[in-house]
């Protein structure tokens, strides 16, 4: 199994300030559609196809891969993405959240396998390589905070 967790600040020294509703906005945006967030090219197509009261279903195609996710939203905190469908296995989680001093978070953290491949096997060590590594979830937390700033920027939050 693959688990990888990182966490950053919203607000560091520098940027402009995002409010956790702010935060939660572009949470939101980008679980409905990932093409505005992920580098161009990455994810070629994006559609919520169901939804009810407790989650949405979404399909895309990122990095090539035909992919089903169940998402749920628990408000102002957290988005959990279930893989429905797809290479992995799993979930995915982004929480916003309050540190002991009281400044916004963003964690991610995952828990995930890769279908038909060796639990722990050389595809999934490449793959939490990949996660741990410098260009992986850190890297798209800071992404998500920066897109979402654009988005304020530009009266599209």
């Amino acid at each position: 199994m693959i688990y990888s967790t990182a966490t950053v600040a919203v607000n560091p020294e520098g940027e402009i300030k995002l409010t956790r509703e702010q935060v939660w906005k572009g949470l939101e945006l980008k679980a409905r559609d990932a093409r505005l967030f992920l580098p161009p090219g990455l994810c070629t197509r994006c559609d919520v196809v169901a939804e009810s009261t407790t989650h949405f279903v979404r399909e895309a195609t990122i990095a090539g891969s035909a992919i089903r996710e169940i998402i749920t939203l628990e408000p102002q905190s957290k988005v959990t993405f279930f893989q429905a469908t797809g290479p992995r296995e799993g979930a995915i989680v982004n929480e916003v959240f309050e540190d002991g001093a009281g400044a916004l978070q963003l964690r991610f953290c995952c828990y995930l396998g890769l279908r038909g491949k060796q639990p722990n096997g050389p595809e999934e060590q490449a793959e939490q390589a990949q996660f741990d590594s410098d260009k992986g979830y850190k890297a798209a937390l800071l992404s998500t905070l920066k897109r979402t700033r654009e988005l304020l920027a530009n009266n599209r939050l």
